[in-house]
C-alpha cells in the first residue's frame, strides 16, 4: 500500500504539537517564564506565544499569567515522566564526560546519580545505543591529576552558600606570597577558564572582590553568617573586569610550520584573529600581560617576528640578553 506523504498543513500541525509540548516542559522548568524567553527559543512572534498559551489553557493546563512578569504553572501540577530522545540522551552522556574530568568528586557523584535516572526512562534500544557509544567519547584534561586526594570538594559547598547567601570560611594558598591564609568570603559565582575553576568572592580580609583559584583551597566550610551586601551577578562582574583591564594589541608573523605546536596556548594568551599568507600567518592578540606574552613568545621566537608593539620587542631583547649572560 502506498504511504501518503504528510501535507504541509499536517507538518505544521505536528510542529505546533511539538512546540506546545516543549513550551509546557519549559513552563515546568522555572518558577516564572517570560513570554520573550519563549519567543527567542522558538523564533516565533509574541502573538503566536499568546495563542499557544491559550491553547494549553483550553487543554486544562493551570497556567497563571501576569502582565509584565510572565507565566507560571500552578503548584502541584506536573507532567508524567518525560521521555528523552536519543540525541538528548547523547548530549547528557557527553556532558557527563566533562563533569567527570572538569569538576570535583561531589559534583561528579551528583551528576552520575542524575544520569541513572535519565537512563532509567529510556527505551531499551536507546539504552543499548548509549552503552555502545560510551566508550567512544573521552575528555583527557583531568584537573584532579595534580590535586591531593585529601583536599576538599568545594564546588557544591560554594554553590550552596551562594544560594543561601552564607559566608564561606576557607584556608587558601596565596600564590604571590606562597603561604596559606585564612579568609572569610561572600561568594558571587564560579567560572572555568584556562584549565582551572575560579571563585569570585568579596574577601572580608582584603575588603574587595578577589579571584580565588579553587584548586588552591585547602579547607572550606559554610558558616551560619548571612551576608547582606548586594553583589553584582557573576556575568556583570566579569564584564566590568574585562572593561577595566588594560589590554595591549600584539601582532606577529608566524611560520605556518610552528602553528600546530601552539595548541590552546594561543587562546590563553589572547588570540583574536589571523590572516593567512603563503607560508606565514599574521596573528593578532589582546593581552593583559606583556611580560607573560614575551616569555611565551620566546618558546618559538625563531619561527616568528613581532610586528607590534615595540615595547614587546624590547622586552624580548632584554630577556634574551639576561639569559645569554648566565
Amino acid at each position: 500500500m502506498h504511504k501518503q506523504k504528510p501535507t504541509p498543513s499536517t507538518q505544521r500541525y505536528m510542529n505546533r504539537i511539538d512546540r506546545l509540548t516543549a513550551i509546557l516542559i519549559q513552563l515546568q522548568s522555572k518558577r516564572v517564564v517570560k513570554a520573550q524567553d519563549i519567543v527567542e527559543r522558538f523564533n516565533i512572534s509574541l502573538r503566536t506565544v499568546y495563542r499557544d498559551i491559550r491553547t494549553l489553557e483550553e487543554a486544562g493546563i493551570p497556567i497563571l499569567g501576569e502582565t509584565g512578569i510572565g507565566y507560571s504553572i500552578m503548584d502541584g501540577y506536573r507532567l508524567p515522566p518525560v521521555m528523552f530522545t536519543k540525541e538528548e540522551a547523547t548530549a547528557f552522556l557527553t556532558a557527563e564526560k566533562f563533569i567527570e574530568k572538569l569538576t570535583d568528586a561531589s559534583m561528579e557523584e551528583s551528576y552520575k546519580s542524575a544520569m541513572y535516572k535519565i537512563k532509567a526512562v529510556l527505551r531499551a534500544t536507546d539504552q543499548d545505543y548509549l552503552e555502545q557509544i560510551d566508550q567512544s567519547i573521552e575528555v583527557l584534561n583531568d584537573l584532579r591529576q595534580n590535586r591531593p586526594k585529601d583536599l576538599p570538594n568545594p564546588i557544591q559547598v560554594i554553590l550552596k552558600s551562594i544560594s543561601e547567601k552564607k559566608v564561606l570560611a576557607m584556608e587558601y594558598f596565596a600564590n604571590h606570597s606562597q603561604e596559606k591564609t585564612k579568609r572569610n568570603v561572600e561568594p558571587v559565582g564560579i567560572f572555568y577558564m584556562s584549565n582551572n575553576w575560579h571563585l569570585i568572592a568579596w574577601c572580608r580580609l582584603r575588603n574587595d572582590y578577589r579571584d580565588f583559584r579553587i584548586d588552591r583551597i585547602f579547607t572550606i566550610s559554610q558558616t551560619e553568617t548571612v551576608f547582606e551586601k548586594e553583589h553584582p551577578s557573576l556575568k556583570a562582574y566579569l564584564k566590568q573586569i574585562s572593561k577595566e583591564k588594560e589590554l595591549t594589541t600584539v601582532v606577529m608573523i608566524v611560520d605556518k610550520k610552528i602553528i600546530s605546536h601552539f595548541g590552546d596556548q594561543a587562546f590563553y594568551n589572547g588570540f583574536v584573529s589571523q590572516k593567512e599568507f603563503k607560508d606565514t600567518i599574521e596573528m593578532t592578540f589582546l593581552t593583559s600581560s606583556i611580560e607573560g606574552f614575551a616569555r611565551w613568545y620566546m618558546m618559538f621566537g625563531d619561527f616568528a617576528d613581532i610586528v607590534t608593539p615595540n615595547s614587546l620587542k624590547e622586552l624580548v631583547r632584554k630577556l634574551s640578553t639576561k639569559i645569554s649572560k648566565k
